[in-house]
C-alpha cells in the first residue's frame, strides 16, 4: 500500500441496499456489479474501507435509547421498521453477516478491488462488544459492573451485571459491554481476532483506538480492573499480531490529540482530528500552524473532512468553500479519507444503525470536480513537501489568509495555494526555482502563466485569488 494511501469509506448496508433497490433484488459482496466497483474504486483511490461488514447485535438494539432511536426518523422522515438494522459498532460476532454474504462474498470483493489494484480495510471495535457477544459472559474479558451503583452503567449478561462501554467524558453506551484492557486474557483473544480480520483484508481501522490505552483505561474505571500492567494495551497486541500479519496496515480512530502517542505505540497512521476541527472551523491560522509540525508525524496523519461519525462537509461549509477544503486535503502528506456521499455534496449523514438515506439531490459538477481532483492528487504528492509562507504589504494582510506549500522530486514540483477565506486575498509566495523563463500550469484547470524563475525565488510568485480560489501548479522550464 501506498505510504500516504487514498482511502474511500463505504457504509456496506447503505451500499448495498442502495444497490438491491436499483436492480431489483437483493445484492450482497460477492454479486456486486462491475460498474459499482468502478464507481468507489475510482482512479485516485488506493483503498476501500468497507465499514460494517460484520454480524450486529439485535439484542444490542434492543437497549438503544431514545434520543438515538429520534435520530433515525431525523435523518430519515419516512423510516421505516426495516431501516433499522443495528449498529456496526456493537458486534455479535466478529463474522461477515450473511445479509452481506459472508465470508465467501467478502472474499469475492476483496478479489474485485485486487483486480483494479485497490485494498481492502476493514473495522475493528476494541472497547466494547454486544451483550450477546460471546465475550461478554466471560468473567476475565469484561469489566464489572454493580447494580446498586448506576442502573444505566451496567447491563445482566449470563446472570451477571457488567459495565456498559463508555469513554471517561460521557455516560455509558446503552447497548454495549464494556471490555477490559487491562486483562492478559483480553489482549490475547484481541491478538486472535485482528489476525483473523488480516486474513480478510489489507488493512484494519481500530474505532476510538485510544481508549484501550493504559492512560486513558485507568483514567475511566479508576482502579475498579486494578492497577495498568507493565506493557500498554496497543504495543502488546499490535507485537502479537505483526508476529502473524507484518504487512497489515493498522488506522487509528484518533482524538484527545493523542495521534503521536498512538503512532510510538505501533500504528501506521491516526486519525488528524485537530486538522478537521481547524479546517471546518475556517481557522486559517490554526490550519498554518498545524502544518508546522514535523513532517515524519504528519505523514503519518489520516486527513478528512467528513466521515460516519462527523457532519457533512457539504452542511457544514457554505458551497464554494467545500473545493478549497478539498484542495487542502488532498495535497497534504499523510493519508486521505474521503466519505461515500462526500463527492456528491450529499448534506444528510445518516446514523450507523440505518440501511436506508434519505433521497437528496445530489451535485453533479461537484462531483465531477472531485473526481478529477482524485486523478490529478497522486501526481503532486510526489518528492518532498514543504509549508510555504505567503508575503504582504503592511497595509493588505489578505496574504493571511492563504495556504500554501510546495512537493518537490526530481524532475517535477508542484506548488498549491488555496485561499481559504470569504474575501479576495493578495501575496507572494517566494519558491525554489531555476532560473530563466518558467512556466506554471494550473493541474485543475489547465490554465498556464509564464514567469521568471529569478523572480519566483526572490521576490516571489505574486497570487491574486478570489474568495474560496486555489492554483494547483506544475512548475517547469519555459
Amino acid at each position: 500500500m501506498s505510504p500516504q494511501p487514498v482511502v474511500h469509506e463505504v457504509n456496506t448496508a447503505l451500499w448495498l441496499a442502495d444497490l438491491g433497490r436499483a436492480l431489483g433484488r437483493p445484492v450482497t459482496l460477492g454479486e456486486v456489479p462491475d460498474d459499482a466497483w468502478d464507481a468507489v474504486a475510482r482512479p485516485g483511490v488506493d483503498a476501500v474501507w468497507l465499514m460494517g461488514v460484520w454480524e450486529r447485535s439485535t439484542t444490542g438494539l434492543a437497549l438503544v435509547d431514545t434520543d438515538t432511536r429520534r435520530s433515525f426518523r431525523r435523518a430519515l422522515p419516512d423510516l421505516r421498521p426495516e431501516d433499522v438494522i443495528g449498529s456496526p459498532y456493537c458486534v455479535r460476532r466478529y463474522e461477515v453477516d450473511e445479509r452481506f454474504g459472508g465470508r465467501d462474498g467478502l472474499a469475492r470483493a476483496r478479489a474485485a478491488l485486487a483486480r483494479r489494484g485497490v485494498l481492502l480495510v476493514l473495522d475493528h471495535v476494541p472497547n466494547h462488544v454486544a451483550p450477546d457477544h460471546p465475550w461478554a459472559s466471560s468473567p476475565e474479558l469484561v469489566v464489572r459492573g454493580d447494580r446498586a451503583e448506576d442502573p444505566a452503567a451496567w447491563v445482566v449478561v449470563a446472570d451477571r451485571a457488567v459495565a456498559r462501554g463508555r469513554d471517561p467524558y460521557f455516560p455509558p453506551w446503552p447497548d454495549v459491554v464494556q471490555l477490559d484492557a487491562f486483562s492478559p486474557a483480553l489482549r490475547e483473544a484481541t491478538v486472535g481476532v485482528l489476525s483473523d480480520i488480516a486474513e480478510q483484508c489489507d488493512g484494519i481501522r481500530c474505532d476510538m483506538a485510544m481508549l484501550p490505552t493504559n492512560d486513558v483505561f485507568a483514567r475511566t474505571w479508576r482502579g475498579r480492573t486494578g492497577p495498568p500492567p507493565a506493557d500498554d494495551f496497543w504495543p502488546t497486541v499490535l507485537a502479537g499480531l505483526r508476529a502473524r500479519h507484518p504487512d497489515v496496515l493498522m488506522i487509528a480512530e484518533a482524538y484527545w490529540d493523542m495521534e503521536w502517542t498512538l503512532q510510538q505505540q505501533g500504528f501506521d497512521l491516526c486519525y488528524d482530528k485537530r486538522l478537521y476541527d481547524r479546517l471546518t472551523g475556517l481557522d486559517v491560522a490554526g490550519v498554518r500552524a498545524h502544518l508546522r509540525a514535523d513532517l515524519a508525524y504528519q505523514s503519518r496523519l489520516v486527513r478528512f473532512l467528513e466521515n460516519h461519525d462527523e457532519p457533512r462537509v457539504a452542511a457544514r461549509l457554505p458551497r464554494e468553500a467545500v473545493p478549497a477544503a478539498a484542495v487542502v486535503l488532498a495535497t497534504l502528506p499523510g493519508a486521505t479519507l474521503w466519505h461515500e456521499g462526500q463527492f456528491e455534496g450529499r448534506r444528510v449523514r445518516p446514523p450507523v444503525f440505518l440501511n436506508r438515506a434519505p433521497d437528496e439531490p445530489t451535485d453533479p459538477a461537484l462531483a465531477a470536480w472531485h473526481h478529477h481532483l482524485l486523478t490529478v492528487a497522486p501526481g503532486v504528492r510526489t518528492g518532498r513537501w514543504q509549508l510555504l509562507e505567503a508575503a504582504g504589504r503592511p497595509d493588505n494582510r489578505t496574504c493571511e489568509n492563504l495556504l500554501t506549500w510546495s512537493w518537490t522530486a526530481p524532475g517535477t514540483s508542484h506548488v498549491v495555494v488555496v485561499n481559504f477565506s470569504p474575501a479576495p486575498s493578495q501575496g507572494r509566495v517566494r519558491m525554489d526555482c531555476a532560473p530563466g523563463p518558467t512556466r506554471l500550469t494550473d493541474v485543475l484547470r489547465t490554465e498556464t502563466f509564464h514567469r521568471d524563475g529569478d523572480e519566483l525565488s526572490t521576490e516571489g510568485l505574486y497570487v491574486e485569488l478570489p474568495p474560496w480560489s486555489h492554483h494547483v501548479l506544475e512548475v517547469t522550464a519555459a
